[in-house]
């Protein structure tokens, strides 16, 4: 794969260029993805279809924690790439110290305090009857190497930042492959249960993690920070905190989601619909997975144009990105509505899940042909620097709309009303980004006001 520099940001054609940012980024989300189904797949198949909704009541708070390293890496690396853009190295460097900073102190405050409250949380996520004890194995376990986890989804994003999105792809890729091994050493050789699942995933974030660390060290990274990079600067940290709270904001109201559908659903269906729920979540962090490589590949070249003055670039770069992405999204969403029951039975010999799962897994996936807009609308504001913007657009599909509609339609239809509560969001969040970004190309895209800016 060719080599990317920095300012091939600025130069290279973008429909070639965005294949090279976006295939690396897709390769590694679809290596991840693939290690949590099949993660979640061993799992069922080796400890029972409980572990998978034990798996499931855990992950929002892991993964809002690690999202705190992930929404410093967003927002950093967006001043990253605008930095970069115009030349200003220093501005790179202190940035990303302070990222390593904020993530080290944040996430470690966030884990002491979720595991203190361990008692309350897991059982409020949804872990009750039967999935409450694996739950709380898996839980104590896994929030150990969450801060590791952190500085890998920051790290990641500064890495793509630099214009290396094959390095980034191989961090992506050794936890995956990694955790897999480990998952069969220690679930199905060791017989570690729970427990064996846990340590495979802790472990395969401190591998993570050695794999970043030596990126950084090595001359392939063009960030050479000292100690005095470290020191917190306030109007850094203040644009990483706005920028990087978008992303934060993204994954609070994605666990405060899980945390109502595991409630509703156990109240609604049992533990089979809160597993049918975990198969379906996996499906959508698998399936989808080259339209999030797009995403990912098209923030760096939409944040670094932008900081160079180069408006028509970043339009090509809207456009090329959504047309892309909404071919891929319309490929995935002809396969989910083909195959739904075969791919629930990769997951389980459960016959009331097998039952349960496939017309929910239909109506969550109904919209996807067009959520390619939504996903770059959001994207492109983040890239270059608008966080309010920002956070509107991503909030708005669960905070502003789904979130009611799954407190509203079960009163009317019970189950079925949560399941079509995700189309409905879909496309109302996506009208909403479509009249937001096109009045942002139109008033601020424009090539005059590149010439009107340099006059």
């Amino acid at each position: 794969m060719a080599k990317i520099s920095a300012q091939d940001l600025g130069t290279e054609p973008i429909g070639k260029l965005l294949i090279k940012q976006a295939v690396p980024a897709s390769i590694g989300i679809l290596v991840m993805s693939l290690n949590i189904l099949v993660d979640t797949i061993f799992v069922g198949n080796w400890i029972g279809s409980i572990a998978i909704a034990a798996i499931n009541v855990v992950l929002p708070v892991s993964f809002f924690i690690a999202a705190l390293g992930m929404s410093i890496g967003v927002g950093g690396s967006s001043i990253i790439s605008r930095a970069l853009g115009a030349n200003n190295h220093d501005k790179a460097l202190k940035t990303f110290g302070n990222q390593i900073t904020l993530t080290l102190l944040l996430t470690i405050t966030m884990v002491v305090f979720g595991l203190w409250f361990v008692d309350g949380i897991v059982p409020a996520f949804g872990g009750k009857g039967n999935i409450l004890e694996p739950a709380k194995i898996y839980y104590v376990i896994v929030l150990y190497g969450v801060p590791f986890l952190a500085l890998c989804m920051m790290g990641n994003t500064v890495i793509r930042a630099e214009g290396k999105p094959k390095f980034a792809m191989y961090a992506m890729m050794i936890p995956s492959i990694s955790n897999l091994i480990l998952d069969y050493l220690l679930i199905n050789v060791l017989d570690f249960g729970m427990a064996g699942a846990a340590w495979a995933t802790t472990g395969s974030y401190l591998l993570c993690f050695a794999f970043i660390l030596w990126f950084f060290l090595s001359k392939n990274s063009e960030l050479k920070i000292n100690f005095s990079h470290f020191g917190l600067d306030r109007p850094i940290v203040s644009e990483i905190s706005s920028l990087g709270f978008v992303t934060l904001s993204r994954q609070a109201v994605v666990s405060i989601t899980y945390l109502f559908m595991n409630n509703i659903l156990f109240h609604l269906g049992g533990e089979s619909s809160v597993t049918a729920y975990a198969i379906v979540g996996r499906m959508l962090m698998f399936a989808l997975f080259p339209v999030f490589g797009i995403t990912q590949g098209f923030l760096p070249i939409a944040g670094f144009n932008y900081g160079a003055l180069k408006y028509e670039r970043v339009k090509q770069t809207i456009y090329t990105a959504i047309k892309y992405a909404a071919g891929l999204a319309t490929m995935v969403f002809i396969l989910l509505m083909v195959f739904p029951e075969s791919i629930t039975k990769l997951f389980t010999h459960d016959a009331e899940v097998i039952k349960e799962t496939p017309p929910a897994m239909r109506w969550v996936f109904a919209a996807t042909p067009i959520i390619a807009l939504q996903l770059i609308g959001a994207a492109y504001f983040q890239a270059i620097g608008k966080a309010r913007q920002a956070l509107l657009l991503t909030l708005c599909r669960q905070g502003f709309f789904f979130i009611p509609l799954i407190l509203i339609l079960p009163l009317f239809w019970d189950e079925l009303g949560v399941w079509v509560s995700f189309p409905i969001s879909d496309i109302l969040a996506t009208i909403v980004t479509a009249y937001f970004l096109n009045r942002e190309i139109i008033k601020n895209l424009n090539p005059e006001d590149v010439l009107t800016s340099n006059l």
